[in-house]
């Protein structure tokens, strides 16, 4: 017979069940990471996403002990299921005004610098963006200068071609087909060197978008993510730059 105020094994258990604390989401330390095809930053090389963006993520991720199930998609797609989605890390994204309020930011990965470009080969010269209206500008779909420049009044299908890759817009841009290409400066000169042009003969800087340049690219979650979550990356974030691996991958791709 038991004795009086003892519990039965099978009620112990069921009491120390509740009361302990329920596991975070995030107790089988492994998180979805959506991104595209963004050279340098992130790129799928022989089946496997690199790139100075990815390199950041991955140190973040060693040092906080989480996994990564990396995706590339268009940047479109990736944007929507990031923004509703609980849980899912996005990156390399532009934090813009228009952005703020639909994520939760990790922080800055990487740095950037934007610019309106154009063929040397053409003289184009602009020296403000109103001056742009009446020319053709290469972008890509829902990328950060895409919304800045409908911000500003210009439209998709009258003055901006929309592609679902960068590489597109700099071929567009040596055939002619558009005449200015919105993009950071780090990733046009990859593109063009990549298509085996010198991008200081090739490339002429028209006008630098200051509203899009010296904030940098950022990871982020949607806002369905617990703080706790996001909480975890940044201290991840603070730690590779404190102990010098951030400025390490910065000088090695830079």
């Amino acid at each position: 017979m038991r004795e009086p105020g003892l519990l039965s094994p099978a009620r112990r258990l069921l009491l120390c069940g509740l009361l302990l604390p329920a596991l975070p989401a995030f107790a089988t330390d492994t998180v979805k990471i959506l991104t595209e095809e963004y050279p340098p930053y992130n790129y799928t090389d022989n089946g496997v996403i690199t790139g100075l963006g990815t390199e950041v993520v991955q140190a973040v991720l060693r040092e906080i002990n989480v996994e990564g199930q990396f995706q590339s998609m268009p940047w479109a797609r990736a944007y929507e299921t990031a923004q509703r989605a609980d849980s899912v890390l996005i990156y390399s994204m532009n934090r813009s005004k228009e952005r703020e309020n639909l994520f939760k930011w990790v922080g800055q990965i990487t740095p950037t610098d934007f610019y309106l470009f154009s063929l040397k080969s053409r003289n184009i010269r602009i020296n403000e963006l109103s001056e742009a209206r009446n020319l053709q500008i290469g972008t890509v779909n829902q990328d950060v200068g895409e919304q800045f420049l409908v911000q500003q009044g210009f439209v998709v299908g009258r003055n901006l071609q929309s592609s679902n890759r960068y590489e597109l817009n700099y071929e567009k841009l040596k055939r002619g087909r558009i005449d200015l290409w919105i993009m950071n400066e780090l990733g046009a000169y990859y593109m063009a060197r990549q298509a085996g042009d010198d991008p200081a003969a090739t490339l002429q800087k028209n006008l630098r978008v200051a509203e899009l340049s010296g904030g940098g690219n950022y990871m982020a979650f949607g806002l369905k993510t617990p703080d706790a979550l996001v909480e975890r990356f940044r201290k991840g974030l603070e730690a590779i730059k404190k102990n010098g691996t951030y400025d390490a991958l910065q000088r090695k791709w830079l």
